[in-house]
């Protein structure tokens, strides 16, 4: 496993558990099969910019600052994104095609992606054209109508 595959691990566990210590996620890593110290966790913490705070349940827990549980991005801030940006919304069984203007579609895939939006799995964008999949059990439909409710464009 690479750094950057391990760091990533490391991220989701922290934003799936209440971790409040090193220890505890070298522990985790190793149920899962991954090897890795105390000592280097710390620094991939310290990597992360993870800093422990006090969580709205007042347990103390590791985060980092891209965490959605801790610092999401208010939902105002997708609609204006997607009002400025997207142009059009398709899509096609669990698939959602958003266009924009050129050099645009990585501005709304960042605010789509850090919305933590629950029908969405994932999005990969390019110059004007963002491909959205959405969840098992929401499909491309529903989102795609939520979409464009967001942007403006019902």
């Amino acid at each position: 496993m690479t750094k950057t595959q391990r760091q990533h691990r490391i991220g989701e566990l922290i934003d799936r558990e209440v971790i409040s210590t090193a220890a505890q996620i070298v522990t985790r890593l190793q149920a899962e099969g991954i090897s890795a110290t105390q000592a280097t966790v710390t620094r991939d913490l310290h990597e992360l910019g993870a800093i422990k705070v006090r969580d709205e349940h007042g347990s103390r827990r590791i985060v980092t600052p891209l965490t959605p549980k801790v610092s999401s991005p208010p939902r105002d801030h997708l609609r204006r994104m997607m009002g400025e940006w997207v142009v059009s919304v398709e899509s096609s069984g669990n698939l959602v095609v958003l266009r924009t203007p050129p050099g645009c579609a990585h501005v709304v895939a960042s605010a789509l992606d850090r919305s933590n939006l629950e029908g969405v799995l994932g999005s990969v964008a390019g110059d004007d054209t963002l491909l959205v999949i959405a969840r098992d059990g929401h499909g491309g439909g529903p989102l795609a109508e939520e979409f464009r409710s967001l942007a403006g464009l019902d």
